[in-house]
């Protein structure tokens, strides 16, 4: 009697084919496995980051997460934390040396977030920590001015603020407080040098934006100070 080998042979084919199968299965899931895990710890602890939930933060950060890390967004956590006013989790990313510089996608510093906020306390904690007050472009005191914060204001001038630094269009500290009708922030940009007369490379003025936007006061207020 002959013995048919074809079955087992077939039968070590399927079970050599299901193998391979099984182990490109387990290889692609590896070779996943740490970019979702990446992703997944980078929106956590931005997540925790947001809701200062400290004791979050603090095991991020002891299992080796870099407190200049970003969410999905481009935000660095240490905007998130301002943003958020989460000052225990800002204190241990400050703690932890995070960047005091580091920008969103848009320009945006931590220093920048506080100032337009008018959170005082935030602001000197990080110019303590090294944060410029001459960052390039749109920056702290214009957010400030903006927000009309008079105290914020006063500090960064003291600080070594500009009083008259341009963003990248031209705009200045003075022509945002006058276009949102601060009164008491022109006032003090004013006697502390700002140009009256600057336009922007839209050709526009503080005194154009103020009639623009229909404020006489802010108007004469401007005109009494030289404006034309």
């Amino acid at each position: 009697m002959s013995i048919d080998h074809r079955r087992p042979v077939m039968r070590t084919a399927t079970r050599t084919a299901a193998g391979v199968a099984a182990s490109l299965v387990i290889a692609v899931c590896l070779a996943a496995a740490p970019v979702a895990r990446a992703q997944s710890v980078e929106e956590d602890f931005a997540i925790a980051v947001a809701n200062d939930r400290v004791a979050e933060v603090k095991r991020f950060l002891a299992s080796g997460a870099s407190p200049d890390m970003a969410d999905k967004n481009g935000d660095p956590v240490i905007v998130i934390a301002v943003r958020a006013g989460s000052t225990a989790s800002l204190d241990l990313l400050l703690g932890a040396r995070a960047n005091v510089n580091a920008t969103t996608k848009f320009g945006d510093n931590a220093l920048m977030v506080a100032a337009l906020g008018g959170r005082l306390e935030i602001v000197k904690k990080l110019r303590a920590r090294g944060a410029d007050v001459r960052h390039p472009g749109w920056n702290a005191l214009i957010y400030a001015a903006t927000g009309g914060h008079d105290e914020v204001v006063r500090y960064l001038l003291a600080e070594g603020a500009e009083v008259n630094a341009e963003s990248p269009n031209g705009t200045t500290a003075l022509m945002m407080a006058a276009r949102e009708g601060k009164a008491s922030t022109v006032d003090l940009l004013i006697a502390r040098g700002a140009d009256v007369n600057h336009r922007n490379q839209g050709g526009a003025s503080a005194l154009d934006w103020a009639r623009r936007g229909n404020e006489k006061a802010m108007v004469e207020r401007l005109q009494r100070a030289g404006a034309r």
